[in-house]
């Protein structure tokens, strides 16, 4: 539809987060650019803002600049997933609707009992839907933004698990040293830019006899097989006692031409018995 109304083919890339759309756009000009925006809202019912992304996701919140195109002047919306809601900020904390699989994947694999610390948690959706579809008896939520930890405390209380979420706010490292050394079964780290260097803090949080790290990364080939080959490169055969073995491994979405994300699921035992 897109091509039709501006009569040549575009590239475009469209985030839905709850009711509001972001669009990335190639070079158009402000005409076209309203009618992308009137199309996505007339294709999209539900849709009652439109924005366009105008810098890449960059800085220590992993923010981006957006710009009004349509629809209501709001940035604050509910996004649903899974059976879970997700209050956001879409210019004031991170949100990628494009992970909702692999959230729920994460979730499904969190055993009865199990203690998780969710390193960069932004609003809470790794924790919360680790709370709602998987057993665990505790979910630490770490993010660093004060606005992302006001999300995620609004988060925890709309989707009734307080007293299993457990919103931290601070840097994730310093947390993991100070009050999470040896409590978890199982460490999540979603943030690909930050993971390598995190990775011995997160085998600080599991506990003496080991357990499971989730790792997200950016991996440069040219074939999803190749960059998965690459993945398995960045994790060591040992850190901070442990011994890790990657058991599992799957591309999460690309991410630009020969660029791709990537999750590696970790098992860590210890180098000497317990």
């Amino acid at each position: 539809m897109v091509e039709e109304a501006l009569g040549r083919k575009v590239s475009l890339g469209l985030d839905l987060i709850g009711d509001i759309a972001i669009l990335r756009l190639p070079q158009v000009s402000r005409e076209e650019e309203a009618k992308i925006a009137e199309i996505v809202m007339r294709v999209h019912r539900n849709v009652k803002a439109v924005f366009k992304q105008v810098s890449p996701v960059s800085g220590e919140f992993r923010l981006r600049r957006l710009e009004h195109l349509a629809g209501e002047k709001r940035l604050e919306t509910v996004h649903r997933e899974y059976g879970c809601l997700f209050k956001v900020n879409v210019a004031e904390a991170y949100f990628s609707p494009r992970l909702h699989h692999e959230r729920f994947r994460v979730a499904r694999l969190v055993s009865q009992g199990e203690v998780v610390v969710n390193f960069f948690a932004g609003v809470g959706c790794f924790s919360i839907m680790a709370a709602k579809h998987g057993k665990p008896s505790k979910v630490y939520s770490i993010d660093l933004n004060p606005a992302a930890y006001r999300y995620m405390k609004e988060n925890i209380l709309l989707n009734r698990v307080v007293g299993i979420v457990e919103p931290m706010l601070g840097d994730a490292a310093k947390l993991a040293e100070e009050k999470l050394e040896r409590v978890a079964n199982r460490v999540l780290l979603p943030l690909p830019e930050l993971a390598q260097h995190y990775l011995p803090y997160a085998a600080k949080c599991l506990k003496a006899r080991g357990g499971w790290i989730h790792y997200y990364d950016f991996v440069e080939a040219r074939k999803p097989r190749e960059a998965l080959k690459e993945a398995l490169k960045l994790i060591p055969e040992q850190v901070e006692g442990f011994k890790l073995q990657t058991v599992y491994g799957r591309i999460v979405r690309s991410v630009g031409p020969g660029r791709w994300q990537i999750v590696l699921d970790v098992k860590a035992e210890p180098l000497k018995p317990v």
